[in-house]
């Protein structure tokens, strides 16, 4: 029995040694591989459909012109894509310039591209009011319903904010406001009464009530503009900080490429209504970083918040 059972034995023994061993040979896949793709994430500042349907477009694109296979996600909000990419599950991200200036502190993230409109590398936010609300200026205001799109948006949060406080009204206290989740959802709820005003971005002739026109033809009869931020440094291209530089280069190259061709333009001004893409520099979001600091804003305490 001794005898029949010792061959086995050894077989067995062999095999626990060289599985291990074959295992750990093996280790992840690459990025950019089927079984590792290159995530891509698009904060949900627009209809998330019409978003996720543009930026899967530009992933095929990417796809194409890096080799690497890209996986695209719309999460659920800004901050949802920035402990994303802090988890390494968003190598790519495509965020709001707030969005990346706390990125860039919290996480590291890298900007590797602006955003043009109409050749500009900037815009500005806006304030838009129903006809029928009574509100005229900043000052009409005071003790209405208002809505801005989240938290790390600049033109949709930030900017507007930082204006009415330099027009005496603290918009924690002296109005009821309400986080829309989405600059298309502000002009909606503006639109439907749902709220008097709303904040939203201005890109001049790709301003946000165009957005909605095709399904509210006369959104524009019904609300109107009754102010405008300071100039805001246009949204980003993002990358999570340690990517190896051989695919940060191929990435931004192949993008440069894809906004030059009809098919990238196309899919660009689905997505946000850009134009154009060019190389970006962290040090073109200081003014975002000035802005957060007039309103008072802790970075380190930002960056410090646990994800909700």
């Amino acid at each position: 029995m001794r005898a029949k059972l010792y061959p086995l034995l050894m077989v067995a023994l062999v095999a626990g040694l060289l599985v291990p061993a074959f295992l750990a040979g093996c280790g992840p896949e690459p990025l950019g591989s089927k079984n590792n793709p290159v995530k891509m994430a698009f904060v949900p500042s627009q209809d998330t459909a019409r978003v996720l349907t543009s930026g899967e477009k530009l992933g095929k694109m990417l796809e194409a012109k890096t080799g690497y296979i890209f996986q695209v996600s719309v999460p659920t909000s800004y901050a949802a894509v920035i402990e994303a990419m802090g988890a390494k599950k968003v190598d790519v991200a495509w965020l709001a310039p707030f969005s990346y200036v706390l990125a860039h502190k919290k996480i590291g993230a890298q900007v590797i591209l602006t955003t043009t409109r109409f050749g500009s590398k900037s815009y500005s936010g806006q304030i838009i009011a129903h006809v029928d609300s009574g509100i005229n200026t900043l000052a009409d205001l005071k003790g209405k319903k208002f809505a801005f799109v989240d938290p790390l948006s600049t033109s949709g949060y930030m900017y507007p904010k930082a204006l009415m406080i330099q027009n005496g009204i603290n918009p924690d206290k002296d109005m009821q406001t309400m986080m829309a989740g989405g600059h298309d959802k502000v002009v909606i709820a503006v639109y439907n009464k749902q709220a008097d005003a709303g904040a939203t971005y201005d890109g001049g002739p790709s301003e946000a009530r165009l957005r909605v026109k095709a399904t509210i033809p006369d959104v524009l009869e019904k609300t109107k503009i009754i102010a405008k931020t300071e100039p805001i440094p246009n949204d980003t291209v993002s990358l999570r900080k340690d990517l190896p530089p051989d695919m940060v280069k191929k990435i931004t190259d192949a993008l440069l490429e894809i906004a030059k061709t009809d098919d990238g333009k196309k899919a660009l001004k689905e997505l946000y209504d850009i134009d154009g893409l060019v190389p970006g520099a962290d040090a073109d979001y200081d003014p975002i970083r000035k802005a957060v600091q007039a309103l008072g804003i802790d970075l380190e305490v930002e960056a410090a918040k646990p994800p909700k």
